[in-house]
């Protein structure tokens, strides 16, 4: 069934695939329009090299051998877009107020270049005019002093930022007397970090890149790697090329999962080939991954019951608990419910439980589509328990293999950005550093935004990201921001987040990952963790893009010192040689013994994997497994017409910086307004491709519209849409999140699509 096609501007399919030329011509375009020519390619050959510096962009590993370039297209525009020649004067923001850029999209207030001076809000004028650095600080510590109380203010970090400086800032934040850390993963993988440690004891991934070289089976669940994690590509091309069976669960037909180009192929490239990545591609719907993995463990143990062997019985009862009763679920959960939930049938499933029971070493694979919904946390414990049947921890080429996006999310937690802090953790800081840090658990970003909206959150400091924008229910949260007290914002580019004007508001420029980053020691290096829990050092060599740039270290340093008269810290000789920093994580956290020794090494240190070697830091010492209890439908409008709205990224974005208007494997040229739906949910609601539409929050006691929006009929799961984040924002509530882990339910938002009426 089809429905009519007409010509919609800036709507042509894309027939490439994945890489290939198109991705080289893409990475020249990148160059050409950010960065001087000349010196763009040394830059972009260091990435990702010994003495070099980290790609800025997604958290894949590094290969072990740096004979060819470590970047991938989204790397290089992210390289690009920071290293950028354009620049953002104190000429051109006397020129415009901040009224008037708030008209601006984040797309363009980014393209207007590097931030180089200090900036503090002038109300008089509504413009940001710059400050020197000292009287900032002292501006700053004097706002954060008057305080009605500690915990009124919120401590941010993004992903980006480094071990040593998300170490010293979480070290302010509990110096000055709270835990509020809300922090880019906790709209990400918080599910991840509180789900895996109930099931194996510890909140990351156990693969390394060379389990991927012995794996018989992979199974990918929930992401778009070509786009969110494109350097995963080379390593998914050679597992495809040794024919390994790749299964991918997914409610659109993602073109980097289904074929692919390796630029550094010298075959693929000269005869426009490629490689079919995706031995199975399964649409399940959005929100039916529970259901779809539900199914694959009852046909599992149903053949289990049938013929014997399949399961690791040895493995489940030396390692295990829980396992009766998740056996009992699965005996009781109906084949037509599963059916109905996943989208998928009894021998879609069947035919997976299949490949699973005849692999050896099986990793799967997630992102986002597992962990932003409802019950994000359940379904991380639910894959958990499928790699346990079969014993698919602590052992070659198997595991879970959780897909973290921003390059340095995971390291921030390990160095303690948490609203939860361990209580060893806590008697460590009072034991090296002589203060007592608070107890009580703080906020995590929903929580951080849910004050500000009752007013009781006063002040937040941003060292990096976009908040507001990242957030659900952009009309609450920027009102919100808007409201506090105090707002000081770190970042190298100018977003919407800056212009979100407090009562005192500041916008500080910092170094980037590209940059030469040198204080009173000399020339510095940081260092971030990547998925799969390498340690390495990280240092950029290019002159910074303006003499008053401060690295986000010295920023959190001085912000720190200003505000605490009374510190036990060593604040600026901290600053002085980030060593000291990483001598200070060695004493407090597990893992980082010899931290300045072993990052000298290429490709540094892994971090402790207790899993690894069959080892279970869970309470009982055992892993565990877990029984699904259901998503909780409380909160959503009954009625046919409920539709699964999935929030995308585009092939031209990196989280909320949009690098242009394209998304080329999808083929939308030009333009975001955009919502991808199925022919038979077209033709079931009278609607046809190219039609426009509005899209409203099927969530209880919400009126949340987006407007004027084009349909496009496209390889969608039926009962599922799909639309850009953040724009699509818009319309999912605040309070619409997984209640486990805090996490908002971006891949999963009820919603009724109608069509638009035309004012007469």
């Amino acid at each position: 069934m089809t429905t009519k096609r007409r010509s919609v501007p800036g709507i042509h399919p894309y027939d490439g695939p994945a890489g290939g030329w198109g991705a080289l011509k893409a990475t020249a375009i990148a160059v050409r329009n950010q960065m001087d020519t000349l010196t763009a390619p040394a830059t972009l050959l260091r990435t990702n090299q010994p003495d070099g510096f980290d790609c800025p962009g997604c958290a894949w590993p590094d290969k072990e051998q740096h004979s060819t370039f470590q970047f991938c297209e989204n790397g290089a525009k992210a390289v690009t877009w920071e290293a950028t020649s354009k620049r953002l004067t104190p000429e051109f923001l006397a020129k415009n107020t901040v009224t008037s850029l708030l008209e601006k999209s984040d797309f363009e207030l980014e393209d207007y270049g590097r931030i180089t001076h200090p900036l503090r809000y002038d109300a008089e004028t509504d413009t940001l005019r710059p400050i020197e650095w000292p009287d900032a600080f002292e501006r700053i510590g004097k706002a954060l002093r008057a305080m009605p109380s500690p915990d009124s203010v919120e401590f941010y970090t993004s992903g980006r930022t480094s071990n040593e400086a998300a170490y010293l800032f979480q070290l302010f934040a509990r110096e000055f007397g709270t835990n509020n850390f809300p922090d880019c993963s906790n709209m990400c993988h918080e599910a991840t970090s509180v789900g895996l440690p109930q099931s194996i004891g510890i909140g990351k991934g156990t693969v390394s890149l060379e389990d991927f070289d012995k794996t018989e089976l992979i199974i990918s669940i929930g992401h778009n790697p070509g786009t969110n994690h494109p350097r995963m590509m080379g390593t998914l091309h050679e597992a495809a090329r040794r024919k390994v069976p790749i299964i991918v669960f997914n409610p659109l037909k993602e073109r980097a999962l289904e074929r692919f180009a390796d630029p550094q192929n010298v075959r693929e490239m000269a005869t426009y080939s490629s490689t079919n990545i995706a031995s199975t591609y399964f649409q399940v719907k959005a929100g039916g991954d529970a259901a779809a993995i539900k199914g694959i463990m009852k046909a599992l143990l149903e053949m289990d019951a049938e013929t014997g062997n399949l399961l690791d019985n040895a493995f489940i009862a030396e390692h295990t608990q829980g396992f009766d009763l998740l056996a009992l679920d699965m005996k009781t959960t109906e084949w037509q419910g599963i059916e109905k939930e996943s989208g998928l049938t009894r021998d879609q499933l069947k035919q997976v439980a299949e490949l699973y029971a005849k692999s050896n070493a099986t990793i799967v694979t997630y992102g986002m589509g597992i962990t932003q919904h409802n019950k994000g946390t359940a379904n991380v414990r639910l894959i958990a328990d499928l790699l346990l049947l079969r014993g698919n921890f602590g052992k070659p080429g198997a595991g879970i293999c959780p897909l973290r996006g921003h390059s340095n999310v995971q390291g921030n937690r390990t160095v303690g950005i948490t609203e939860k802090p361990t209580a060893a953790f806590l008697e460590k800081i009072e034991q090296v550093f002589g203060f007592e840090p608070p107890k009580e658990h703080g906020h995590d970003a929903v929580k951080a935004m849910e004050a500000m909206v009752a007013g009781t959150a006063k002040a937040l400091i941003c060292v990096g990201g976009n908040f507001a924008v990242a957030m659900p229910d952009p009309e609450k949260s920027f009102k919100a921001m808007k409201a506090l007290d105090l707002s000081v914002q770190v970042g190298t580019k100018l977003n919407l987040s800056h212009l979100l004007v407090a009562k005192e508001h500041f916008v500080f420029p910092c170094l980037g990952r590209t940059e030469l980053d040198l204080q009173a020691s000399g020339r510095q290096a940081i260092t971030v963790e990547d998925s799969m829990s390498m340690v390495h050092a990280s240092s950029g060599k290019l002159k910074p893009a303006s003499k008053q740039l401060l690295s986000e270290i010295d920023i959190v340093g001085r912000m720190a010192k200003a505000t605490l008269p009374e510190t036990k810290v060593p604040w600026m000789e901290l600053v002085a040689d980030y060593r000291l920093i990483r001598d200070l994580i060695e004493k407090t956290i597990p893992g980082f013994d010899d931290y300045n020794a072993r990052i000298d090494k290429p490709n540094g240190f892994r971090m402790p994997l207790p899993p690894t070697e069959r080892k279970w830091p869970t309470p009982t010492g055992k892993a565990m497994f877990s029984v699904f209890e259901g998503v909780n439908e409380d909160q959503v409008v009954e009625g046919d017409d409920v539709l699964r709205m999935v929030t995308l990224r585009s092939h031209d974005q990196y989280n909320t910086t949009i690098y242009g208007m394209d998304d080329r494997y999808r083929g939308v040229f030009g333009r975001r307004d955009i919502l991808f739906m199925n022919d038979v949910d077209l033709e079931q609601r009278g609607l046809e491709h190219g039609d426009l539409v509005d899209i409203e929050s099927r969530v209880e006691g919400c009126d949340l519209r987006l407007e004027n929006i084009t349909v496009v009929a496209y390889d969608i799961a039926p009962g599922s849409v799909g639309a850009y984040y953040p724009e699509a924002n818009v319309l999912i509530p605040l309070s619409y999140y997984d209640k486990e882990s805090g996490t908002p339910s971006y891949k999963s938002a009820p919603v009724r699509v109608i069509k638009h009426a035309i004012a007469s």
